[in-house]
């Protein structure tokens, strides 16, 4: 076997990505131009490393890490109108600085540039026997494709940079590439990538060391991906079964690699080390209490924490089946709307926290009562009229560690996961449900899905509507929280209908006898904008404003 030198740790790539640093205040300590660097292949591969830092690697992140796309979804609502959070839900992507739009664009964009450096520069590199160039190759293909399909499904087609740009070219006036040209490169850079990778983690030495590094696995996922994306309504506006049959076939591809299985725990999807399921992470073990999006973001006073600005919505909580496989919609669920906890879906208590949950060695307490003759409300430990306290009852367990505490000197792991193989089992079900119907293979895909959660499989006979309802839904308990579900919506072109129906909370009412009394509620100040043009992001501002007529908006904009 060859050997491999890993030259920069995940903990030091999460560092450098945190501090924004420019490559060209190098690690080696010294000043040089490219010519120089890429004489060494100590500093040559690290400049390769150096791709990863432009990664999105973690859920909380939006204006740093106080917030996530699940604030623009029907997933959960910003309770202190963050800035950035309300400036995208009433409609003004373009103000604000909303850093999905603005951020996002640039950090995308030298990620590409730090690519194109690498893949132009190391033919030049002496590589000797410690180092495996094709490899390195690899890396970078598959890095700059997953850097243009974060702007490709956030603003369509954009302007296409296959090697980096000098100063004179880099000042001029570019237009952009159309959709497909911008998807033929993806899933060009993908092709080319696979075989230059290792397939999976396993083919490490050390596979938890690697459990970043692009794998010919992670370049698969990925290339699903892009290929249901484009098979989605959002761009397959003439339902062309092909390009879902495509999409399919890819999923199929990394099913028959009888590499992954799934987590057997549901709840420790995102907390363990190594999994069969994990394709892709990026690692996120020692996750400390204080300064991080836990304290300060998700955490209500009530626990210790800084701030909770996050309440997961009632419109997700009724997403969520009873135990019995039924929605709680039929009459025959067993739902009580009075005892609405009980019996549901055993997802819902991985990732809700509502009244009455056992929470780090107590009750949650969001019940308020009703105003005395004073008009005087008295709350539960965990509720208040404080902004930054939960507006419906809920607060976000999924991606807060138990271990995370006050006063706890204890450092909880939670993993951000970039594909895992649930993912793909989800994507080949909808994909072959859109190509074919709901066949044997659609149903064993959704079904082991479902048994891992400890739900009962669907019921036969289902039609490819009411199977393509199933898959939606499935998809949003599933993912619940890992920024999935803002994507699902623009896809299927549902923003009308889900991002702006009307946002609901749950009051939980105690009375004087210490009896409870639910109420679901609209909270119409949390109400969501969504017009037909926000299916793409605006060009940010300061890219129009360079433009003398060649880069044009986004329509609607």
């Amino acid at each position: 076997m060859k050997k491999f030198i890993y030259l920069v740790s995940l903990v030091m790539l999460s560092a450098t990505l945190s501090c924004k640093k420019d490559f060209l205040q190098r690690d080696v300590g010294i000043q040089t131009d490219l010519e120089e660097v890429f004489k060494d292949p100590l500093q040559a591969a690290r400049y390769g490393d150096f791709t990863y830092t432009f990664s999105i690697n973690d859920y909380g992140r939006l204006s740093g890490y106080k917030g996530m796309t699940s604030q623009f979804t029907d997933e959960s609502i910003a309770n202190n109108a963050q800035t950035e959070v309300a400036t995208m839900n009433s409609g003004q992507w373009l103000d604000g600085g909303a850093s999905d739009v603005t951020g996002i664009y640039s950090q995308m964009y030298r990620g590409i540039r730090n690519a194109n450096i690498m893949l132009a520069y190391m033919e030049k590199t002496p590589w000797t026997a410690e180092y495996n160039p094709d490899y390195i190759k690899g890396e970078q293909l598959y890095l700059r494709a997953y850097f243009y399909f974060e702007l490709l499904r956030r603003f369509g087609g954009v302007v296409l940079l296959t090697r980096a740009l000098d100063f004179t070219e880099a000042a001029k006036d570019m237009p952009r590439n159309t959709y497909e040209e911008t998807l033929s490169q993806i899933l060009t850079d993908l092709e080319q990538a696979i075989p230059l990778l290792p397939l999976t983690n396993a083919d490490w030495p050390n596979p938890a060391a690697q459990a970043n590094r692009a794998t010919g696995a992670a370049a698969m996922a990925l290339k699903v991906r892009v290929l249901l994306f484009d098979a989605s309504p959002l761009n397959n506006t003439n339902d062309d079964p092909a390009k879902w049959q495509k999409a399919a076939a890819a999923a199929k591809a990394i099913i028959d690699l009888g590499k992954f299985s799934l987590e057997p725990n549901y709840a420790n999807v995102l907390t363990v080390a190594n999994s069969n399921e994990y394709i892709r992470i990026w690692p996120r073990g020692g996750r400390a209490f204080i300064g991080t999006y836990l304290s300060d973001f998700l955490i209500p006073t009530s626990y210790g924490g800084a701030q909770s600005n996050l309440s997961p919505t009632q419109n997700h909580v009724d997403l969520y089946e009873m135990k019995n496989g039924k929605p709680i919609t039929d009459p025959t669920s067993g739902y009580d709307p009075q005892n609405p906890y009980l019996n549901r879906d055993p997802r819902f208590y991985v990732n809700l926290l509502y009244n009455g949950a056992a929470w780090q060695g107590r009750a949650v307490q969001t019940w308020q009562s009703r105003p005395n003759a004073q008009g005087i409300v008295t709350y539960g430990t965990d509720n208040s009229s404080a902004i930054s306290i939960t507006k419906t009852s809920y607060y976000l367990k999924r991606l807060w560690p138990e271990a995370s505490k006050s006063g706890s000197t204890a450092n909880a792991l939670l993993n951000y996961v970039f594909y895992r193989y649930a993912e793909i089992l989800l994507n080949y079900a909808e994909a072959l449900n859109e190509a074919a119907g709901p066949g044997e293979e659609v149903y064993k895909s959704v079904n082991a899905i479902r048994t891992r959660a400890g739900m009962p499989e669907l019921p036969a006979g289902l039609s490819k509507a009411e199977m393509r309802a199933r898959i939606r839904n499935e998809r949003a308990i599933e993912f619940a929280f890992e920024d999935m579900r803002w994507w699902d919506i623009l896809r299927w072109k549902q923003g009308a209908e889900l991002v702006a129906q009307p946002m609901k909370g749950m009051n939980v009412i105690k009375n004087a006898n210490g009896t409870l009394t639910y109420e679901v509620v609209e909270l119409p100040v949390f109400k969501k904008v969504f017009n037909d043009y926000m299916y793409h992001y605006p060009i940010p501002r300061a890219e129009m404003n360079k433009t003398s007529g060649a880069l044009v908006q986004n329509p609607g904009w």
